[in-house]
């Protein structure tokens, strides 16, 4: 049983940075892989970014490649998404998500958070 909460989104220019958090609660989650996934208004859910559960292997979208780092802290029991050079096409509800395998959560996953939103102003 994992739960994950999602923080530091918020209102950015374009070219600023976030980074967002994502904490799980459970005693499982050292061995679950991370994604963070990403939802504009009046679009489908994409998917940003994976990572596995030793922080070894990690899978980026083209759209975000150079631009967007995640990384995971097990001590810590959170997953990052350091955000660079956002643009205003980045704005969206980002959410994460967690998953026993890394092939599932980079499409589909058993356990989501509730999402933070990010808005890149122009």
């Amino acid at each position: 049983q994992v739960q994950l909460v999602e923080s530091g989104g918020g209102l950015v220019q374009a070219g600023g940075s976030l980074r967002l958090s994502c904490a799980a609660s459970g005693r499982t989650f050292s061995s679950y892989a991370m994604a963070w996934f990403r939802q504009g208004p009046g679009k489908e859910r994409e998917f940003v970014s994976a990572i596995s559960w030793t922080g070894g292997t990690t899978y980026y979208a083209d759209f975000v490649k150079g631009r967007f780092t995640i990384s995971r802290d097990n001590a810590k029991k959170t997953a990052y998404l350091q955000m660079n050079n956002l643009k205003p096409e980045d704005t969206a509800v980002y959410y994460c998500a967690a998953d026993s395998s890394l092939v599932v959560v980079r499409t589909k996953s058993k356990y989501w958070g509730q999402g933070t939103q990010v808005t890149v102003s122009s």
